[in-house]
């Protein structure tokens, strides 16, 4: 694809691989204020997530969708996969916790602090905007924390269907 390191991590649904900039990873902790080993895994499982969507069909059947809707419903339409992805980066953490016992005191804050931290109404503001809700493609700190929370007190993948929620 076309993509440059300034896009950040991101998922290619073409060869199925999760692209990780290791810069970003700085940029999360020094610059963005969201440090910590769990910050970075929730990053990481959050582009997982949208291999997860790719396997079950949903990214392909929404990416149509948004081919052929307004920009700001296609925006719309990019929340609601970007919000899945984080709960389904909860329900990994939640699996995680569960049968490896790899969560740590701290981790889920660190995780909810990423997430408070790359919302889209937060980086807009960040960077000396007002936000925009129509331009936002990921959602505000507050659904991305509510969805992640959502994954990780579910476990279960059932309960990430941001598509049926009237409330995102």
């Amino acid at each position: 694809g076309n993509a440059s390191g300034a896009t950040g991590p991101f998922y290619c649904p073409i060869d199925k691989k999760v692209y990780l900039d290791t810069d970003f990873f700085v940029t999360l902790q020094q610059q963005l204020g969201a440090g910590g080993d769990f910050a970075a895994a929730y990053v990481v499982a959050h582009e997982v997530g949208h291999h997860v969507q790719d396997e079950l069909g949903i990214l392909s059947q929404v990416n149509d969708i948004r081919q052929r809707s307004s920009e700001a419903d296609s925006n719309a339409l990019s929340v609601r996969i970007e919000l899945q992805a984080d709960c389904l980066s909860g329900v990994w953490a939640r699996n995680a916790a569960e049968k490896l016992g790899s969560i740590e005191e701290g981790d889920i804050a660190e995780a909810m602090n990423a997430a408070a931290h790359i919302g889209d109404d937060t980086l807009q503001r960040n960077a000396g905007r007002r936000p925009m809700p129509d331009s936002f493609t990921h959602g505000t700190s507050e659904q991305r924390q509510r969805w992640f929370a959502t994954g990780f007190k579910s476990g279960q993948i059932k309960g990430c269907d941001t598509f049926s929620s009237n409330d995102i």
